[in-house]
């Protein structure tokens, strides 16, 4: 996930979507959404592309799509960190395919206030 050299220098936008996405407390979870939200600046496909380019090197699991599946291609590296970090999971249905869970968005949503705060974002 980390397609930066040492060389390089992160873009400042880059750079606030990466400190916000270090700040949401294991278990928890922002959509991308969320994370523009909450910079003012920029919308999900931005974040998108920034935790694509650039989020090998923090937390990216936490930074979700906003339906709760998980990231295609990552999600069994996603689902243990999930699973280690006692993350809320809706378990999937025999007819979802892989049977991989989704996020239990409305228990897993952090809303950007201070760790210790465990009131979901609705």
């Amino acid at each position: 996930m980390d397609r930066m050299s040492e060389d390089d220098e992160l873009p400042e936008y880059a750079e606030r979507v990466l400190e916000v996405a270090e700040r949401i407390p294991p278990g928890r979870v922002m959509t991308y959404g969320d994370v523009a939200e909450w910079l003012g600046e920029g919308g999900p496909r931005q974040v998108g592309r920034v935790m694509a380019l650039y989020g090998g090197a923090v937390p990216w699991w936490r930074v979700v799509r906003a339906d709760g599946v998980l990231l295609p291609g990552s999600e069994l590296r996603a689902l243990a960190r999930y699973r280690e970090e006692g993350t809320p999971l809706r378990e999937a249905g025999r007819a979802a395919e892989g049977h991989v869970p989704r996020l239990a968005m409305a228990r897993a949503r952090w809303d950007g206030r201070d760790p210790e705060s465990v009131t979901p974002h609705t």
